[in-house]
């Protein structure tokens, strides 16, 4: 394989001490590397430097002759007054563009909802950053340096992203380097990975998955760690390789010693604990919306949600999906009791006390100007559901503090320390109900897995929004849609709803989706596309590849379903027959099991049909 990029010796200082120091490494045709590491550590630096953005204070980087480079920063930065069109296309005349299927695939990839002369300082940060990586893939690189790329990206855009990645160049072809703090993109489209620590870097085979493994693998033989730590490594890799059957055909670590390392680990939830647990600091009702709809004043009035009937009960895990402007956040704040429906009602249990983590750190406010020490003097212990009781102390080692850090003012800490600590007093006020809105923003890997272990042992009702596949299928045992103003149940999981999404942004007019304006300048029209020739005769293309995808996340869910069903039915023959409240915990579970597995049930006939069945 061709040699694209090299670095010998590299160093990079601020004053502050070396961020990289002495760092000697290469990038080849057909690497996929992923850059991991804490906040600070140095990730965006070394691809800076690497990318020739910026320059190293010692060492030398090389690159071969003739290697075009294409980077996306975390900037996102655009010509003031350029619109969606001439921001990803340039100068580019309609026919030289439109008639280049790559660019067509990208811009309905990304950009299947923008109206083509729509400026780009008036789009939001979700939109902005869609248009920047539409900007940079549509160059023909051989290197693609991606800083931060899901940022802002709904669950779908990161998951067409991947798929673009995967199938841009030959195997053995072009070369990635990506940091992102999300995992699931990481396992899916990286074979290497780079961890930037101390000033250097760490190389490991594989992808997200692979790394895990052989960090603990080295911790285990070097002894350098706490067991806390392994065993929260351990704990993960237990959940990679048990509930995510698609991550374990590719990485490429040995098997039988991920198997023998993680035999005597537990699964990361026991749920009926946690069932048992909440029903007792809940009771039956929790929170019940019913017919709930929010219309925000105008002029001209707008309707967000419309006729949401959702009840939820003790103990539920449920994550929560849409694109960005849907009305999750809505939704949110009328289960919190910020907001009022327009019509219907919303009814909390007398016993319910909710606790939200929000998007910008309200939460912090109040402490901006005490230590750390002063804010955690306010709380007591913590009960986990294993029995466990947690000092705030305990729980702020838990989260990556030190006892150093007990003297720095909350107003001087990192955004990622502030994240930790705001995720610290909500679980610290004791809530039985607890909603997370983003809560994996500013956080590293080895943080978001210390928040899902915490999340693992909390006793109660949990909602999560969250762009963060990996998070949300890691701590969510079910997952709805706000779409269209309505909330609508994913059998499928997550998969089912990037089906849903991709379809509605084919339909939806924009420059991506050839429509219109597009077909005036003589580019092919919608009848082209993958969404059309699903209506005509039979599935083709992608919405075949979407519809059996989605036949096998259905297949697996019910399987699941039908297993918790039976495991449920042993435990009520086992259980005492004198505790009446248990027993009525674990009865209350059956109805709802039932009606999903009737649900998946129908879906898997619809589905079938579809493919022909």
């Amino acid at each position: 394989m061709a040699h694209l990029i090299g670095a010998e010796g590299l160093g990079v200082d601020f004053g502050t001490g070396p961020v990289l120091d002495g760092v000697t490494l290469g990038l080849d045709e057909g690497d996929r590397i992923g850059v991991v590491g804490a906040n600070g550590a140095g990730k965006s630096t070394l691809v800076s430097v690497l990318a020739g953005i910026s320059p190293a204070h010692t060492g030398r980087v090389t690159r071969a002759t003739g290697v075009r480079v294409g980077v996306v920063d975390q900037g996102d930065a655009f010509t003031p007054g350029a619109t969606v069109l001439d921001a990803i296309v340039g100068d580019a005349a309609t026919h030289e563009w439109a008639g280049d299927p790559r660019v067509r695939d990208i811009m309905s990839g990304l950009v299947a909802d923008l109206e083509a002369d729509a400026e780009v300082g008036s789009l939001s940060g979700g939109q902005r950053r869609r248009v920047a990586l539409a900007r940079t893939l549509v160059a023909d690189d051989d290197v693609l340096v991606l800083d931060e790329p899901t940022n802002h990206l709904d669950i779908d855009g990161v998951a067409w992203l991947a798929s673009h990645v995967k199938r841009r160049w030959a195997a053995n072809r072009g070369a990635l380097l990506v940091v992102t703090h999300d995992r699931w993109f990481l396992d899916e489209v990286t074979t290497h990975t780079w961890e930037v620590v101390d000033a250097g870097v760490e190389q490991y085979e594989g992808g997200y998955a692979a790394y895990v493994l052989q960090r603990v693998e080295r911790n285990r033989i070097t002894a350098v760690t706490e067991q806390r730590r392994q065993n929260l490594l351990r704990k993960e890799l237990a959940w990679l390789r048990r509930g995510a059957p698609a991550r374990t055909t590719k990485p490429k670590f040995r098997i039988d010693a991920a198997n023998e390392l993680i035999a005597d680990v537990p699964e990361v939830r026991d749920p009926i604990k946690l069932q048992r647990m909440a029903a007792s600091r809940l009771g039956k009702e929790v929170v019940s919306l019913v017919s709930a709809h929010v219309t925000y004043p105008g002029p001209p009035p707008r309707e967000v949600l419309r006729d949401v009937t959702w009840l939820i009960g003790p103990g539920e895990r449920t994550g929560i999906l849409g694109p960005n402007g849907a009305g999750k956040s809505t939704l949110l704040k009328l289960i919190t009791g910020e907001l009022e429906a327009t019509q219907g009602h919303v009814k909390r249990g007398m016993t319910v006390k909710v606790a939200a983590l929000s998007q910008h750190l309200v939460e912090l406010d109040e402490w901006a100007g005490q230590r750390v020490a002063t804010v955690l003097k306010q709380y007591t212990s913590v009960k986990l559901a294993d029995g466990t009781e947690l000092t705030p102390g305990q729980l702020l080692e838990r989260v990556g503090f030190n006892p150093a850090q007990l003297k720095t003012q909350v107003s001087a800490l990192s955004g990622g320390q502030r994240r930790r600590l705001q995720i610290l007093v909500v679980l610290l006020s004791q809530p039985n109900v607890l909603v997370l809105d983003e809560p994996t923003n500013d956080l590293d890997t080895d943080m978001l897995a210390a928040l899902e272990d915490l999340l693992d042992s909390w006793p109660g009702t949990l909602i999560v929004v969250s762009h963060d596949r990996y998070l949300m299928e890691r701590v969510t045992d079910q997952q709805y849609a706000v779409m269209d103003g309505g909330l609508r149940h994913l059998p499928g999981g997550v998969d089912e709803y990037i089906s849903l999404a991709q379809n509605m942004a084919r339909s939806g007019g924009g420059v991506g989706t050839f429509g219109p304006d597009a077909a005036d300048a003589g580019v092919g029209s919608p009848a082209a596309s993958p969404a059309s020739s699903a209506s005509g005769e039979g599935l083709g293309g992608a919405d075949l590849r979407a519809t059996q995808k989605e036949v096998a996340a259905v297949e697996r869910r019910l399987k699941k379903v039908l297993q918790q069903k039976a495991e449920l039915n042993a435990k009520m023959t086992s259980h005492d027959p004198t505790d009446y409240p248990g027993l009525a915990a674990l009865a209350a579970r059956l109805p709802v099991l039932d009606a999903e597995a009737a649900q998946l049930e129908e879906r898997w006939l619809e589905l079938s049909e579809e493919l022909g069945h």
